[in-house]
């Protein structure tokens, strides 16, 4: 997976004209995704975690380890400076506009329109109030085959942190 000499001198002049921001990173991450073919499950296997955690992180919303962010500088051909930014905390939150217009991502925006209330009066009917925790968290995606057509099936499985009187 390395970059043409081509590549790397465009990447250098670049660099050069403006510093490597992490949107620049997840770019280029995504364009050597695109290259080479590989899947995130082959990524997440290389840095030893979940599929959807290293998604996460290699999209700017998790913070790698050194040794981690090294480890896909290397897969991907990524410039040395693009390591620090892999392993800085990120802004999170990546949605350009307040209501999405992806479509996929339209759909989770939609769910939580008509089920938020629903999820909300259930969780805290069974624990209480409080929230569920997006940092202690896990999240599993799976495909479920189906006769009607394939269904995508979603856990997530976050702490619920009580709120506190003081």
């Amino acid at each position: 997976m390395k970059s043409s000499t081509t590549e790397t001198a465009m990447l250098a002049a670049a660099a050069a004209a403006k510093p490597l921001t992490r949107a620049d990173v997840t770019h280029l991450i995504l364009a050597a995704k695109i290259k080479t073919g590989v899947k995130w499950t082959e990524v997440a296997d290389t840095i030893g975690l979940s599929k959807e955690w290293v998604t996460a992180a290699c999209l700017g919303q998790m913070q790698l380890s050194p040794e981690q962010a090294k480890k896909i500088c290397s897969l991907f051909s990524l410039p040395g400076e693009a390591e620090k930014l892999l392993a800085a905390v990120p802004y999170k939150g990546s949605l350009p506009t307040a209501v999405p217009t992806d479509p996929l991502i339209y759909r989770f925006y939609e769910l939580v329109n008509v089920y938020g209330t629903t999820l909300k009066e259930l969780i805290h009917e069974e624990f209480g109030d409080g929230i569920m925790s997006a940092i202690d968290f896990k999240m599993d995606l799976t495909r479920e085959p189906d006769p009607k057509g394939d269904r995508v099936n979603i856990v997530m499985s976050g702490k619920f942190l009580p709120y506190k009187t003081y």
